[in-house]
């Protein structure tokens, strides 16, 4: 006869639920099952604005130039630097 591994069945649920309530006393079990209720209210909640925030598409970002930092002799520097219309002089 092979083990049967699973789901309680019956008989199992109530000792079960004998166990919990020696465990956890008869006066906390409705406190226990509201905290749960919060716990998966929230926890669906959570996931569901995962998954709007998924389906919701962002544009795509451009990269943003830094303003140029000033120095003490008036020059500025350039922050962005663009090989292809850069002419090469001395």
């Amino acid at each position: 006869m092979e083990a049967m591994i699973g789901m309680p069945q019956g008989a199992e649920w109530l000792v079960i639920l004998a166990i919990v309530v020696l465990v956890f006393g008869a006066a906390k079990l409705p406190d226990l099952a509201r905290g749960t209720g919060q716990a998966l209210r929230i926890f669906k909640a959570e996931t569901k604005g995962l998954r709007d925030d998924e389906d919701e598409e962002t544009p795509p970002t451009r990269p943003t130039e830094l303003p140029p930092s000033s120095s003490t002799d008036g020059a500025t520097s350039p922050t962005v630097q663009d090989r292809s219309t850069d002419d090469h002089r001395a």
